[in-house]
């Protein structure tokens, strides 16, 4: 067994966590922060920096979808790897990682193709403000053909998090991170190509990622490779596609949610641009919450997935009370900026006086409830780095299908546009509240249930 393996099962929990889960941290940080760079520069470009700002703010939910489908396969592949790791059943582990790979290549060409060439009625379905559509277009189509690029370097990289790799699962996130910080300014004010220069410099950054990412799969350094012989769609991919759901519906449902806001929005205010600017801006500010989450989550997830495996209950808990704790640091710290000086956000972002005002004024009710976040993500990502796929689609659907969707079409029918805030921090209580009863009424039991398997299968005579 490798000493990476030797590590997640023995190594100090409180030390292996950090170790892992710092990089993951870091890289996610990193990825915010490119994404802020994009909206920045677009944000600053003159006179015509708030419609395309908003024109990416319509995009956003659109690319959402994209990476839902990486998760998909990366985070419903990746746990189940690494419990076969723990397990000692390397080779079932390397046909999952490769049947995940050649349907992440056909889903990147399917979504090529659709978004390219379905850019605009997408826009307009999703609630593109007349005067952004134009951005928007400009922005999507050129994305579209770096599709398989960003499926392969997110989806392939959980497999690389599932090995105790958390360094260069850091360096495929901070290679394409860093070459977009500096190929955009390039791209949108040196050549002049506005948001178009924003999507070519982010497809030229992912196209990077992917050559990293597939460099390491075809090396010594990785545990499971990529081969040829085992690259085709076979059962194995059912489970992984069980699994996988309940991250697909987390990330395509957050795109679902962002269409109804901008639908609302443009219901209630009439196509006024300055809301979708100051909806991006406070999107981008939860996005300072959500990214590091993931990323404490995908460090957690070889720790608990790999003893859960091995049948290491101590271990498993160990590291969902670090996760846990470690999680409410972040969602205090963010979820107390946004309650008091919301308008240090709107600056970030360039945003001008009329979009700034908003900010001020809705970013204090959007945010009510992300203090919240630490149950939905520490705890929703322990149970599926468990393999709890029933529970895991369960609290994916709770918060946005099931309690915020509703809430965007009703409160506002006595709050008016206020009410279109309000649904977000009342849908991040609420679904909080009922993600950490279940899993406190449920944690121990699934533990249980896998230490009676394990000693069971001991005791089965081996043929």
């Amino acid at each position: 067994m490798s000493r990476a393996n030797v590590d997640l099962g023995s190594g100090s929990v409180g030390r292996l966590l950090v170790k892992l889960a710092l990089p993951a941290v870091v890289a996610q940080l990193i990825n915010m922060l490119y994404n802020m760079v994009d909206r920045m520069y677009v944000g600053a470009i003159p006179e015509t920096g708030t419609d395309a700002l908003a024109g990416l703010g319509v995009c956003f939910p659109i690319i959402l979808i994209v990476t839902a489908f990486a998760a998909l396969i990366g985070s419903g592949g990746a746990p189940l790897a690494a419990i076969r790791l723990g397990e000692q059943r390397r080779d079932e582990a390397e046909r999952i990682l490769n049947g995940g790979a050649t349907l992440l290549a056909l889903l990147g060409v399917a979504l090529t193709l659709v978004l390219y060439f379905a850019a605009r009625p997408l826009l307009k379905a999703f609630g593109s403000p007349a005067t952004s559509l134009d951005y928007g277009q400009s922005y999507l189509q050129i994305y579209a053909l770096g599709s398989v690029f960003v499926l392969f370097s997110l989806g392939l990289n959980s497999f690389i998090s599932a090995q105790g790799k958390a360094l260069t699962s850091m360096a495929t996130v901070a290679i394409g991170a860093v070459l977009n910080i500096a190929l955009d300014p390039l791209f949108i004010y040196t050549f002049g190509m506005g948001v178009r220069g924003a999507a070519l410099a982010t497809v030229l950054s992912q196209a990077a990622s992917f050559v990293w990412v597939l460099v390491f799969f075809i090396s010594k350094r990785s545990q499971i490779r990529l081969k040829l012989r085992l690259l085709r769609l076979s059962r194995t991919l059912l489970p992984v596609l069980a699994l996988g759901v309940s991250p697909f519906v987390m990330q395509a449902t957050e795109s679902a949610v962002q269409i109804v806001f901008n639908i609302q929005l443009f219901r209630y205010t009439g196509g006024d641009e300055t809301y979708t600017a100051a909806l991006t801006i406070m999107l981008s500010v939860m996005q300072m919450i959500v990214l590091p989450l993931n990323g404490m989550g995908m460090g957690a997830q070889p720790l608990i997935s790999y003893n859960y495996g091995a049948g290491n209950s101590a271990r498993v808990k160990k590291t969902v009370k670090y996760l846990f704790l470690s999680a409410l640091v972040v969602c205090f710290t963010v979820w107390l900026l946004s309650l008091t000086v919301p308008t240090m956000f709107a600056r970030i972002f360039s945003a001008t006086p009329a979009v700034t005002a908003l900010v001020k004024r809705y970013m204090p009710i959007f945010m009510a409830g992300s203090i919240f976040f630490c149950s939905q993500f520490a705890l929703q990502n322990a149970f599926l780095a468990l393999n709890q796929a029933a529970i895991s689609i369960s609290l994916a659907l709770l918060r946005k299908v099931i309690l915020l969707i509703p809430l965007t079409f009703i409160l506002p029918l006595f709050l008016s546009t206020g009410g279109i805030f309000t649904a977000e921090g009342v849908a991040d209580i609420t679904a909080g509240i009922v993600t950490t009863l279940t899993f406190a009424l449920t944690f121990k039991k699934i533990l249980a249930r896998r230490e009676a398997l394990l000693a069971a299968q001991k005791e089965t005579p081996q043929p």
